[in-house]
């Protein structure tokens, strides 16, 4: 089991989510947070409006996969979040040492779905 993080550009949301689909990936938890990465405060224009200062809106992904899941994951989350510009993000990798459903009492695999 591994416990994918990404953080996207907030536009590509949508896009991703839909290739995730494709790709049987369904369980997704998303929190908006800001960020900064090589951008290092320079202004960006978001949707129309020019965002200024060291932190821009970033979301992130939080995605608990079985280990056959991992590769289409990630290829879903790059071919998807991919604009080929600075700041289309990252995806971290970690190792998951136990998932447990709540409502079931089901641990480990079964637990991820």
């Amino acid at each position: 089991m591994k416990y994918i993080v990404t953080v996207i550009q907030p536009d590509r949301l949508n896009d991703v989510l839909d290739e995730l689909d494709k790709h049987d990936i369904h369980l997704v938890t998303v929190t908006q947070i800001m960020g900064h990465g090589r951008q290092k405060g320079e202004a960006e224009v978001y949707r129309g409006h020019k965002e200024a200062g060291r932190l821009l809106r970033k979301l992130k992904l939080e995605i608990g996969v079985n280990d056959e899941f991992v590769e289409p994951c990630i290829e879903a989350i790059t071919k998807s979040a991919r604009t080929e510009r600075i700041g289309d993000g990252k995806i971290f990798v970690l190792p998951l040492e136990e998932c447990v459903r709540i409502r079931t009492g089901e641990r480990g695999n079964e637990a991820i779905g």
